[in-house]
C-alpha cells in the first residue's frame, strides 16, 4: 500500500513537472511570436523609409548630374528663386 502511495506521489510530481515544462514552452513560444511580429513591423517601416530615401537620393543625383550639362548652371540659378524672401529685392548677377 505504501509503495502504491509512493508511486502515486512520484507520478503526481512527474505530472507537475511536465505541466510546468509545457507552460514554460507555451509562454516562450508566445513571447517569440510577439518579438517576431514586432521585428516584422520594424522591418516594414525601415524598408518604406529606405524606399523614400532612395527615391529622394535618385532625384538629387539627377539634379546634380544636370548641373554638368550644357546650360546646367543657368537652370540651377532659375530653380533657386524660392530662396529669396518675398520682401527682398532680387539682384541677378549674369
Amino acid at each position: 500500500m505504501q509503495e502504491q502511495h509512493r508511486d502515486f506521489i512520484y507520478s503526481l510530481i512527474a505530472l507537475g513537472m511536465k505541466i510546468g515544462l509545457l507552460a514554460i514552452s507555451v509562454v516562450s513560444i508566445f513571447k517569440l511570436g510577439i518579438a517576431s511580429h514586432q521585428r516584422m513591423e520594424r522591418h516594414s517601416e525601415i524598408s518604406s523609409v529606405l524606399s523614400v530615401e532612395a527615391s529622394r537620393l535618385k532625384s538629387l543625383q539627377e539634379d546634380f548630374d544636370e548641373l554638368f550639362t550644357i546650360g546646367g548652371g543657368n537652370r540651377f540659378i532659375d530653380k533657386q528663386d524660392h530662396w529669396i524672401a518675398p520682401n527682398r529685392i532680387r539682384i541677378m548677377w549674369r
